[in-house]
């Protein structure tokens, strides 16, 4: 049973690195479609990540220990996080209780030493950058916690594992869709802050007025900036997990059969490449928001996944 577990851990972990790049490859083949382009190869990601390691970093002689350690650091917190979150089986082997709370402040854990990083190189963009991302940090966490508590509920549990194996097999489902449908529009818009897509932010620009998590990375090269784009990438895949299994977890392995396990694979793949050409769809439909208007929408999701947990009491009483 060791030994399974040992093996489901590294198989899972193996999928999150291997597909991360190709999610981002795949957004930015859907953009440059829809604006009449060609575009790069969807393994692109693979050889600017190749690219990076090969170079060496340079670091400013004014930073410290914070900025060299931070890709580290974010890249094993992404990783850890990621590993929390049923991927293609059902029951994950780190299944605890409270995952959903532990797998929030992994993802603040990598973000928060990011912004410490931005400060540390002593740069205005980073120091802007960061204080962007405070703000987006902490109006999105509450929301993302809320909307997935909302799920919780049905189930009775916090655990993921035990969410996405009662959803899959229709175990404590509401007859009405209704606080599914506001926790699903309130984790993508969380989605979509804290990974900094448009309209949110612009991973394709270094606009100084518009740049939040660019910003932040601005003084970084060569592995260290492999490692925070490979970790965003991963970030990016996490989200789009939670959304494809907690809400619409059907195809997922619910037994650690080798069929079952395949056939899970298969359709995971499928449902994240969808959610990616929903993203990159509405990149190109899309401008980016105001910083200031950026509030308001956090605000809407938090306030969605309130209301999720308001209806969800209220359908059941």
């Amino acid at each position: 049973m060791m030994l399974q577990a040992v093996a489901l851990t590294a198989i899972q972990a193996l999928v999150l690195l291997v597909v991360a790049p190709g999610i981002v490859g795949l957004i930015q083949k859907v953009k440059a479609r829809f604006q009449c382009r060609r575009g790069a190869s969807l393994f692109q990601p693979y050889a600017d990540l190749a690219k990076l390691f090969r170079k060496q970093p340079v670091v400013s002689t004014t930073t410290s220990w914070i900025f060299t350690a931070t890709p580290y650091i974010v890249f094993a917190s992404t990783v850890t996080a990621g590993l929390l979150v049923p991927v293609f089986a059902s029951q994950v082997p780190l299944n605890f209780a409270g995952n959903i709370i532990a797998l929030v402040y992994l993802l603040a854990l990598g973000t928060f030493f990011l912004i410490l990083a931005g400060l540390d190189a002593g740069s205005a963009f980073g120091g802007m950058g960061s204080s962007r991302e405070s703000i987006i940090a902490s109006l999105a966490e509450p929301a993302m916690i809320m909307a997935i508590f909302a799920i919780a509920l049905t189930t009775g549990s916090t655990n993921l594992s035990t969410i996405v194996h009662k959803t899959a097999l229709l175990e404590g489902i509401a007859t009405d869709p209704s606080p599914h449908l506001m926790a699903l529009a309130a984790l993508f818009i969380v989605a979509i802050a804290e990974t900094g897509r448009v309209p949110v932010d612009n991973p394709a620009t270094h606009l100084e007025l518009t740049m939040i998590h660019e910003a932040m990375v601005l003084e970084y090269s060569g592995r260290y900036l492999a490692l925070i784009e490979w970790a965003s990438g991963i970030k990016l895949l996490v989200f789009l997990t939670l959304i494809a299994n907690v809400f619409a977890p059907w195809g997922i392995a619910t037994t650690l059969t080798p069929l079952a396990l395949a056939l899970g694979l298969a359709v995971y793949l499928v449902k994240v490449a969808g959610l990616a050409v929903v993203i990159g769809t509405m990149e190109c439909m899309f401008a980016k928001m105001r910083l200031f208007r950026v509030t308001d929408l956090l605000g809407a999701a938090f306030i969605l996944a309130l209301l999720g947990l308001l209806f969800f009491y209220i359908l059941r009483g």
